[in-house]
């Protein structure tokens, strides 16, 4: 699979809610650098991620475009997030079933087939202004 098919199967993971799937695709040391966030390391830590953010937000991710570079080993994705604010986030508003649009991206690192790294990045500041 190529670094553009292995984003692109990762976005529909995400999409669907597969968490199986999602995970089919990390590596066991997968590193997640977290929007606005910290830096956690492993395919545990990863599910746990997706599970409490689930419980969080509803998301829809649109107009996904992907590039990766010639040796198939990096690749960026932009994309349009559609998404309801459902369940209060730690140290965020109050959740009231905001809903919100943002514009948002993300940078891979792929080895042996897998992605090794992901590091998602949105602006919190527009994000606060649509659910405040």
């Amino acid at each position: 699979m190529t670094a553009t098919e292995l984003v692109n199967a990762y976005y529909r993971a995400l999409n669907a809610k597969d968490l199986p799937a999602l995970l089919a695709l990390l590596s066991e040391d997968v590193i997640h650098d977290i929007n606005q966030g910290e830096r956690q390391m492993g395919k545990r830590a990863f599910a746990a991620f997706m599970d409490n953010f689930n419980h969080c937000y509803s998301e829809r991710l649109a107009d996904l475009v992907v590039m990766e570079n010639a040796e198939g080993t990096r690749a960026a994705a932009e994309f349009t997030v559609h998404g309801t604010y459902l369940a209060d986030a730690p140290g965020l508003p109050s959740a009231k079933g905001q809903t919100y649009v943002l514009s948002a991206g993300a940078f891979f690192y792929i080895h042996c087939g897998k992605i090794a790294r992901v590091s998602h990045y949105s602006n919190l500041n527009d994000w606060l202004e649509q659910v405040v």
